[in-house]
């Protein structure tokens, strides 16, 4: 060890004036990398992993290490550009799921605003409302033709897969273009099934069945 660099030991103040020195003004295969990281870090992304695995499908062909240090080093601690706060899924969900008229007018906006960071939610907006519009209006007769369109997406993989479930058990689903297509339903029946029950629950272990029979009839 040089006397030059025993008194810069002896001299530093922090940590960091130690370990200056030529190696670290070399360059490196990050280099060409760094402006990225640096924009994807101020709009959030603060996973180093993450920042690592997108500059790899870039090029970079180094490993996860090199990328760890200089978060470390040079972004831990810097300012992030404070935007909005993005909606949750759940938020996004239940927009969705909302008839357009039914949703006040800053979910509205916030919807329309989603698409920008994500566009395949366009396309899915789009595949969920024509449900919902099979469902309203009783056009189970277009069913088919929502799955033949819905198993043909590829960006997509989730409704997908959801359309071929509806396609393998056409003969079940059936049924349901029935129900989705005739003005007829079972909801008086079920309505009368859960009041049973609740008589049922109401009465249980405190009469015999002729009792339960009764208020069932008279109820």
């Amino acid at each position: 060890m040089t006397l030059n660099t025993i008194l810069r030991f002896s001299r530093a103040t922090t940590p960091e004036e130690m370990f200056t020195g030529q190696w670290q003004n070399r360059a490196t295969r990050l280099d060409d990398f760094k402006p990225y990281l640096d924009q994807r870090w101020q709009e959030g992304c603060t996973n180093a992993w993450k920042l690592w695995e997108e500059i790899k499908e870039q090029g970079y062909p180094r490993g996860y290490a090199g990328v760890r240090d200089y978060v470390s080093r040079n972004l831990r601690g810097k300012p992030q550009t404070v935007g909005p706060r993005p909606p949750s899924a759940r938020a996004v969900i239940r927009w969705l799921l909302t008839h357009p008229d039914a949703l006040p007018e800053g979910d509205q906006v916030q919807l329309k605003a989603v698409p920008a960071n994500c566009p395949e939610l366009t396309a899915l907006a789009e595949h969920v409302r024509s449900f919902g519009r099979m469902v309203a209006h009783l056009q189970g007769d277009q069913l088919p033709t929502w799955i033949e369109v819905a198993t043909s997406t590829t960006d997509l993989p989730s409704l997908r897969h959801f359309a071929q479930h509806l396609e393998r058990d056409l003969d079940a689903v059936i049924a349901v273009i029935a129900g989705l297509t005739l003005p007829w339903n079972s909801g008086v029946v079920e309505g009368h099934v859960n009041r049973i029950k609740m008589l049922k629950r109401q009465m249980f272990g405190r009469a015999g069945f002729e009792l339960l029979r009764k208020r069932v009839l008279l109820a």
